[in-house]
Parts: structure tokens; sequence; C-alpha cells
């Protein structure tokens, strides 16, 4: 099941055990919900390409005591949102689950207008609001269920893209995969799918991170205290994490070294694996350059 199935699924659990959730849909994901609409035609509205709007809705449904559900594609509700997120919902210090699709640039074949690397880097700008980075749907699906009524702001990012296997996932914990003597790895989401067959063979830690925001620095600097040097293979724009890595390692020395998505407009249209392949995000180049962390 692909994430965003597994999230219609999620959702009509939680609208039959809690009458305090309400879905609001941006004109996406409208069909996934069918039965939804029938089955609970007083909780489930879709409000249509008016994101702010629905933002602000939901605000009000959170305040009035509900638990407000709102998904669309990332660049609308995040970039195009991020006001009302921020006081809406930040400074009124409200509880809300915000849903993308579409990741950084799993969309690729409908252009930039799609893409959002940067949404988990502006999110980080709004104190208090949670940052889910699933790697699978599973790993979705508990984490929605740990976070939904916790009376914070999260966001969970969802991808087209999946890891093979599924890990046991608890917000704002690491999980060790692999511990290493010479170097140690930090996966976030579905890119653990790209750095495990790049470790392979390598004496070289994995840290697998499904949560940016709360994160975890202490399984952090215990690992890269053994390594002294650390590789971070992040979806979204390169160095988005660098502040919670710094402030996490404070007063050690350690070599950093960062993967991810260039700060760059991506002009060419295709599939989101032909961007992977044009920026580096393989499985081969994070291999390459791990090995040369290793042996600098």
């Amino acid at each position: 099941m692909s994430m965003r199935k597994q999230f219609v699924t999620t959702v009509e659990k939680k609208l039959r055990l809690d009458e305090k959730v309400v879905l609001l849909l941006g004109d996406i994901g409208v069909f996934g919900f069918n039965k939804a609409f029938t089955d609970f035609a007083n909780r489930v509205y879709n409000i249509g390409i008016l994101e702010p709007a629905t933002v602000s809705l939901a605000s009000g449904l959170a305040q009035s005591g509900l638990i407000p559900v709102v998904h669309t594609i990332a660049p609308f509700l995040i970039e195009r949102s991020f006001e009302q997120i921020k006081i809406d919902f930040g400074y009124q210090k409200l509880g809300g689950n915000f849903v993308s699709v579409g990741a950084s640039y799993d969309y690729a074949s409908l252009g930039c207008t799609h893409h959002c690397p940067g949404d988990v880097g502006l999110l980080q700008n709004i104190p208090g609001v949670e940052i889910i980075v699933p790697g699978t749907a599973s790993e979705f699906d508990s984490l929605f269920s740990q976070a939904y009524d916790d009376g914070l702001p999260t966001y969970y990012r969802l991808s087209e893209r999946e890891n093979d296997n599924a890990q046991n996932v608890v917000i704002g914990q690491a999980n060790v995969l692999k511990t290493g003597s010479l170097a140690t790895v930090v996966a976030f989401g579905p890119t653990l799918n790209y750095v495990m067959p790049a470790a392979e063979g390598l004496d070289v830690g994995v840290l697998y991170y499904t949560t940016v925001s709360p994160f975890d620095e202490k399984t952090l600097r215990e690992n890269v205290a053994k390594t002294g040097k650390i590789m971070l293979v992040e979806p979204f724009y390169s160095g988005t994490t660098a502040y919670q890595v710094m402030k996490a390692l404070e007063g050690m020395s350690a070599r950093i070294e960062f993967i991810g998505v260039p700060k760059e407009f991506l002009t060419h249209y295709g599939q989101a694996a032909e961007h992977d392949d044009a920026i580096g995000l393989t499985a081969k180049n994070i291999r390459e350059k791990l090995e040369a962390l290793i042996h600098d």
C-alpha cells in the first residue's frame, strides 16, 4: 500500500473512532475519500483550491475543540499557506494535522510549480511545529496515530517513493539500524532505500530519522562521538537540518557532509528518478561520497 492510500485508510479509521476528527481537502484526494464523504458527511469537506482559507478554517475548528486534518499538494499546503499556519496555528498554539503529497519533486512531470523541497526548512521557522517524514505507509500510520491529537501543529510529508522495509518508529526518536566506527550516516524518511545499499559492507553506522522536529539530539550525539564523521542524506533541500545537527554536536569536533536537493530550480520535466540521478541522490553517489569521507 502506498503512503497516499494508507493516508485514506488511516484517516477513515480516525473519523470512525474519534468524532472530533474533521477532514478538509484542497480538491486533492477527493476520489480516495468517496466513501468517507458518505459515511461522515458532516466531517469531510472538499474546500477546493483555497488553501490559505482552508488552513484558517481549520484553525477555527481547532479552537472549537475539533481535530482538523488538512490535505493537499505540498507547495500549496505549506508555501502558499505559510502565514496561516504560522499565525493561526503556531502563534495561537493550536493542534492540527497537515498532510501533504508530492514531497520535493515526486510530481516532476508537472514542473517546478508542483515541487516543494523547501517545505521542511520553511516550517522549522514556526516554533512548536512537529515535522514528520515517514519512509513507508505503515510508518505514516503509526506516526499519525501517535500525534494526530497531541495538541500541536503537525506536518506529515508523504512521498510517492517508499523504503523497502518499514521500521518501528516513535515520534522524536531515531532508529539505530547499523553501528560502525568510521562514520555515521543519517537517512531521513524515504532516503533509507539509498543509504542502506550505499553503506553495505562499510564500517559505518546508519541512523534513521522519521522526525525532523522534535529532533533526536541524544542518539545523534552518541553515535557521532564514536566516529567523528557524519553524512546527512536529506530528501529536501541539502543542509535543512544543519541547525539541529550543530546544536546536537555542540562542543564536539566532527566532519559533516550533506547530500540532498540543491538550492536551485529543477526545471526539467520527467520522472522523479531522473531528478535523483541528476542531483546525485542515488545509492551510487552516496557510496562514493561516503568512501571519500571515510578516507579523508
